[in-house]
């Protein structure tokens, strides 16, 4: 099938973005991880004694069930299928594949019945499910977090003493710089990054209904709350032994809150990049001499990347609300209402994947217009309207506020206006030269401060 042909542009227009997720979340990866799953449980079966039918599988077997797994291919996900059509259950198909490949071992086919011991679907499922979220979290989305980051920080440390005109509801308002900006964005980004890596990714067996009924009718003298333990730390995800029949996703709705917020600030920060686009403060860089803003308008050299990202990142917020909602909710002991969800937990990571990659390119064509911005900023002598009033309040001039609203609002206010009204102040002469002293470009406060110290 042609990425020209699919439904989704997921695996159409962005394949060469996604394909990275498609290593973790393909229907043919869920399956040889299950099929992993289950053939590390009944190793770690083998390693009890108090489990006599198993005998202690010697490095010869291990060997084996290991290349079972290594080996698994695209005939073997296709046979699962074949049997997947009979049972209509995709998990018990995955114990009738293994079972066969047990027949082919005289060892093997003695315990055969031992594949999916004392096991609920749910209890395969859901680990394959953590494991593939801990691989995107850990491989995808936090590199993605660190080189977004980066990229900012960047553009911060290189414009941290550009002055630059603030907006406030849409209007003029106390200037900042380009740096100090750009830090608001990281510091919240870097938030939510030290955030997500502490988030446990959880994973249960325990059984039809989380209580080992099956394992302790079985094997009574066995501790299974241990076993458990020890298996699902062994595959490098923490254990959740209280639940119903499922892992009730508690850790996922975390995991995507959090994504979902980091995301948000990601939003945030496109909208503000094409609005200073838009006001020619950022230039966009032309790679490609042949690249096409407009098909009529010749002169425009769109920022597609920040609305794409914008627009991907809308989508993957929209799904992981519905994950978030939905998922830690179940009926009773559990329903399959999940199921269908879960299955779409890589398409809400893809499209956050795409949001991230426009970004990425957008913002490594954006060039700083320092001569607009200052052009700007220098008409705006009504700016220091705040500090004049805030030293006059300092000391104690009545109605300091309305003084320079009086000589402010609604008129074009230049610097001899303003030198004029000093002079007119009864306040010290040091103060008078420091407000004289003052531009809108050099009223920025405390800004460089803020962003070396963060740096």
């Amino acid at each position: 099938m042609s990425y020209l042909n699919v439904i989704s542009p997921i695996d159409g227009r962005y394949n060469s973005t996604t394909i990275r997720l498609r290593k973790i979340f393909s229907e043919y990866e869920f399956i040889k991880i299950r099929v992993k799953i289950e053939l590390y449980w009944i190793i770690k079966l083998s390693e009890n004694k108090l489990i006599k039918e198993i005998d202690h599988f010697d490095s010869k077997t291990i060997k084996i069930l290991n290349r079972i797994y290594k080996n698994f291919n695209l005939n073997d996900a296709k046979r699962i299928k074949e049997i997947e059509k009979i049972t209509r259950h995709d998990v018990k198909s995955i114990e009738y594949f293994l079972k066969e490949k047990f027949s082919n071992h005289v060892k093997l086919n003695k315990i055969k019945e031992f594949i999916h011991f004392a096991c609920t679907s749910e209890d395969i499922n859901n680990i394959a499910y953590a494991l593939m979220i801990k691989k995107t979290k850990e491989t995808i989305i936090i590199p993605f977090w660190k080189e977004i980051i980066k990229h900012l920080k960047s553009i911060a440390l290189k414009y941290s003493n550009i002055s630059m005109l603030s907006r406030t509801h849409g209007q003029p308002a106390t200037p900042s710089t380009i740096g100090k900006e750009f830090i608001n964005f990281i510091y919240r980004m870097n938030h939510q990054l030290n955030i997500l890596s502490k988030i446990k990714i959880l994973g249960k067996i325990n059984g039809s209904v989380g209580n080992y009924n099956a394992h302790y009718i079985a094997y009574p003298k066995i501790n299974w709350i241990k076993i458990s333990e020890e298996f699902i730390k062994s595959l490098g995800i923490y254990n959740n032994f209280c639940t119903t029949q499922i892992e009730p996703h508690d850790y996922i709705a975390e995991l995507f809150d959090c994504i979902s917020r980091f995301n948000t600030v990601l939003i945030n920060i496109n909208r503000d990049i094409w609005g200073y686009i838009s006001l020619n403060y950022f230039k966009q860089k032309i790679l490609n001499s042949l690249e096409i803003g407009s098909s009529v308008m010749p002169h425009k050299v769109n920022p597609i990347n920040f609305e794409n990202s914008e627009g991907n990142l809308g989508l993957s917020n929209a799904l992981m609300k519905h994950m978030t909602e939905k998922l830690p909710i179940s009926r009773w002991q559990r329903d399959l209402s999940d199921s269908t969800v879960m299955r779409n937990i890589g398409v809400a990571f893809s499209y956050s994947v795409i949001a991230y990659d426009s970004f990425i390119n957008g913002i490594n064509k954006i060039d700083i217009n320092i001569e607009k911005i200052k052009s700007d900023l220098d008409s705006q002598w009504i700016l220091l309207a705040e500090p004049i009033q805030t030293i006059m309040r300092k000391y104690n001039i009545l109605n300091s506020y309305e003084k320079l609203k009086k000589l402010t609002r609604g008129k074009e206010i230049t610097q001899e206006n303003i030198i004029k009204f000093i002079d007119s102040l009864s306040i010290p002469e040091k103060e008078k030269k420091i407000l004289r002293l003052l531009s809108p470009s050099k009223y920025i406060g405390q800004s460089k401060e803020i962003v070396n110290k963060f740096l």
